[in-house]
């Protein structure tokens, strides 16, 4: 349901699976405590559909890679490309092409099988170049549209540790507290009260919510669950108001 929110807030076919969800060792920078959450991530395709929406992509070129090395990895061999370099072209205003690069190492970026080993899973494994490629690609295409977001995506944030800054919450009438990433009946209602008000995510929401807590704030997946509940507050305040 988290994915299905994503796409309805922004308006894209779910089935295209432009967002996917990925398990995640999420660590507590403070406390140092680890627990495996499934985040909301846009997908390499989703980037692509942004880039050709803007109506200013101009293609871009066949991947370029480095030499091949061979690792040792906790006793697993592998050969991989040392890097990979990914360019895009983008139409500017005035009509120039302007070509945006990006390399990317493969030590850099690969996803481990797991905690306690340093060796590849097993589609970094299988497909080095293929997965290398997704990620010099999608760093491409956030420096020549940064406005699409800069959130890393599934492809490149596998198999790693999401560590995330303690915050202040207001003090609450339960000793539980609430979850780090906003739950689907917070954002269900916030979507609701949006239609009824004939707003949306992108031009409304997502800009009040960054805002009030003063950081930019793209995705409805960067919201904690505290921030929703506040967002959503504050708007049916703002709708008060207006009424």
């Amino acid at each position: 349901m988290m994915a299905l929110d994503y796409c309805r807030a922004r308006n894209l076919d779910p089935l295209l699976k432009p967002v996917h969800l990925v398990p995640m060792s999420v660590k507590d920078s403070k406390s140092g405590k680890s627990e495996w959450r499934d985040v909301v991530m846009p997908g390499i395709g989703l980037y692509r559909i942004q880039a050709d929406r803007s109506g200013s992509y101009a293609g871009a070129k066949e991947p370029e890679f480095g030499p091949d090395v061979t690792l040792t990895l906790t006793g697993i061999e592998v050969t991989v490309p040392q890097w990979c370099k990914y360019t895009v072209s983008k139409r500017m205003p005035s009509g120039e092409i302007v070509e945006f690069s990006a390399k990317e190492y493969w030590v850099e970026n690969y996803a481990t099988a797991g905690r306690d080993t340093t060796a590849p899973n097993a589609m970094w494994k299988k497909r080095p170049y293929g997965q290398l490629a997704k990620c010099a690609e999608a760093q491409a295409l956030r420096k020549a549209w940064p406005e699409i977001g800069q959130q890393p995506t599934a492809e490149e944030m596998e198999g790693k540790t999401l560590e995330v800054d303690a915050r202040d919450v207001t003090p609450r009438t339960t000793t539980e507290a609430l979850p780090l990433v906003a739950s689907e009946e917070t954002l269900q209602a916030i979507t609701d009260l949006l239609t009824s008000l004939n707003k949306d995510w992108e031009q409304d929401f997502l800009p009040l919510c960054s805002n009030i807590f003063k950081r930019d704030i793209f995705q409805a997946s960067q919201l904690t669950e505290e921030e929703a509940q506040k967002g959503f507050s504050f708007l049916q305040k703002k709708a008060q108001v207006a009424a």
